[in-house]
This record gives structure tokens, C-alpha cells and sequence, in this order.
């Protein structure tokens, strides 16, 4: 198998002598912007270590850095964050063929729906309420611990954002998409200011978090990280196309997931700020979308998209709701 040959040269290199030995390579069904390998590691004290290898893609929703993502995760080390943790880098894909990392496989697995699976409803309301801790301890984390790992966006973090994913959008769009247009300058006429920008996670939802039975135990998934406006993500947990994921009728509405976080960082959520972190969130969807198109039809993936009707309907109400805000 070429992926094994190219792994065990990766590994000698990485380790010198004393290498360990790779065994039961598999890739995982799961991740959409990157490949999950996972493998196991002997070495030659006995000691079986559970790996993973997380490979760029030839093609997919968006565009990261296997670099950036390794320098995140490394700078988190000992944050009690429970990002995995990483040992090798393979930047510009000299061993690997693709850009890739290898990192510790914690125990666990991903469970999309834990909020409205098959879970009790109690235990389904605690795992929702320590979800949303999570995001909050990753916006209290102190970002001078991360060195110079990701710039300053300065005091407004959401011009930056909107403009790197409308860079995006106008690199990959193939088509006219009024939608996105209308979006584009709405948001850019109202992008709130943020007093002290923390880390961001940028992709925070259930889907991206390790349970070991009913125990949290890793934040995966750290690519799409920067520093920022901790409201991103609060706009992305709490956007209708991501209802499912994160609230629970009845029980734990979206007033209930704010509420929750605002108390647990003793902060205020400002309204307006927020209604806009929820409409970029679907006109962020929209884009990654826009890009799975291209590479789609550029032949660098296997799966076709293109925005949903669903995501540009979402998107033209927050816009709507975002004009209220500001009337």
C-alpha cells in the first residue's frame, strides 16, 4: 500500500532510530475538508501508542494549512483545552504527497446528533450545557500563551473575516450568486467592533467533539482556528442551520444556550453584534459550499455541491433579521 510505505518512511524520518512500527491503517468515514487516517504505533519498548493522520484532500469545502493547524495545536499543549495532541509535520507533503500532521488519537468518537439522538433527555441537556462551556473555555484562554501563532485581526475581527470569505468566494465562484452579493455588502455596512479578541474555534459543533461514553474528552478539528470575536462562534452554534446540532426544543433553546454561556464568562452578548455573527455564519456555509462546486468540477473531489437553497433562504433571513436589528 503506497499510503503505508509513504507513513513508515515518514515516521523513520521523523523518529531517527528507534522507530516504531505501523500497523492497522484505516481511514475514518468522517471529516469533509481533510483526510482522518488512523494507525497504530509500536515502539520498541512494546509501547502501543493509537495515532492519527490527518492528510490534505485533493479537493474539498475549504482550503487550510496543515502548518498552522499543527502550530495551534502544539501551542495548546497543556491548556486542559483537550485539543489532541500533535508530534509530526509533514508541511509541504515531502514524505506524505500532501501536506499532513500526525497527532494522538484520544479515546472516543464523534456523535452529530448527542443533543437529539438516542441519549436520555437529561444526560443530552448536560452534554449540551458542557458543549457550550467548552466553546467558552476555549474564548478564555489566554492568546498570549499562543505566542505569534495567528496575528491580531485588530479591533474589528469581523471586517477581517468577511473579507477573507469573500476573497474566497470571489476566487472560487463560477457563477453569479446575487444572494451572496446581497449578503456581502449588507454585512460590510454593519461589522460590529470587538473589544478583545480571543481564540476562535471557527467550526465548533458536536460533530467536532470526542465522547467517551458520556465524557468530553478532545475538541478536534482546530484548522479553520484563529484569533477573534468569541461571538463567531456563539453565531454558529446558534444559526437555524445548526439547530439540530446544538439546541433542544423545549429544554435548551437558543435564549437558553446564550444565557448559559453569558453567565458562564460573565460577559454580555450584545444582540445586534450577535444577529450579524449569525448571518455570517450561513453566508460562510454559502461559500463553502461555493468552493466544494469548484472543486468539484475542477476534478479535486468526488462530491458534488453547490449552496443549498436551504443555506441561501437561512442566509436572506439573517440578513433580513440583521436590518431590524439595525433599524
Amino acid at each position: 500500500m503506497e499510503l503505508q510505505a509513504r507513513l513508515e518512511a515518514f515516521v523513520r524520518a521523523s523518529t531517527g532510530d528507534g522507530a516504531p512500527q505501523i500497523g492497522g491503517l484505516r481511514r475514518l468515514g468522517v471529516g469533509r475538508s481533510r483526510e482522518n487516517w488512523v494507525f497504530d504505533a509500536r515502539w520498541p519498548d512494546g509501547r502501543l501508542e493509537p495515532l492519527i493522520l490527518r492528510q490534505d484532500p485533493a479537493g474539498g469545502l475549504v482550503e487550510t494549512d496543515r502548518a498552522l493547524e499543527f502550530a495551534v495545536l502544539r501551542a495548546l499543549e497543556g491548556s486542559g483545552i483537550g485539543a489532541p495532541r500533535v508530534l509530526w509535520l509533514d508541511a509541504d507533503g515531502q514524505w506524505m504527497g500532501r501536506p499532513s500532521l500526525v497527532m494522538h488519537r484520544e479515546p472516543g468518537a464523534c456523535e452529530y446528533d448527542a443533543v437529539n439522538g438516542h441519549r436520555p433527555a437529561p444526560q443530552r441537556q448536560r452534554l449540551a450545557r458542557e458543549f457550550c462551556e467548552l466553546m467558552a473555555r476555549v474564548h478564555e484562554l489566554d492568546v498570549a500563551a499562543l505566542g505569534d501563532v495567528l496575528p491580531d485581526p485588530g479591533p474589528r475581527p469581523a471586517a477581517t473575516e468577511l473579507g477573507a470569505w469573500t476573497e474566497i468566494l470571489r476566487r472560487d465562484q463560477l457563477d453569479a450568486w446575487p444572494e451572496l452579493d446581497l449578503a456581502v455588502d449588507a454585512l460590510a455596512a454593519s461589522a460590529p467592533a470587538c473589544a478583545r479578541p480571543v481564540l476562535v474555534h471557527a467550526d465548533f459543533k458536536p460533530g467536532n467533539v470526542l465522547l467517551d461514553g458520556d465524557r468530553i474528552t478532545a475538541l478536534l478539528d482546530w484548522e479553520l482556528a484563529h484569533l477573534g470575536d468569541p461571538l463567531e462562534d456563539l453565531g454558529w452554534v446558534t444559526q437555524p442551520l445548526r439547530t439540530r446540532e446544538h439546541l433542544i426544543t423545549g429544554a435548551w433553546e437558543r435564549a437558553d444556550l446564550i444565557a448559559h454561556y453569558a453567565a458562564f464568562r460573565g460577559v454580555e452578548v450584545d444582540p445586534a453584534a450577535l444577529a450579524w455573527w449569525n448571518a455570517f455564519a450561513s453566508f460562510k456555509t454559502a461559500v463553502m459550499q461555493v468552493s466544494g462546486l469548484r472543486s468539484f468540477l475542477d476534478g479535486r473531489s468526488d462530491t458534488l455541491y453547490r449552496p443549498h437553497p436551504k443555506v441561501l433562504r437561512a442566509l436572506l433571513d439573517a440578513i433580513g433579521a440583521l436590518h431590524a436589528t439595525h433599524a
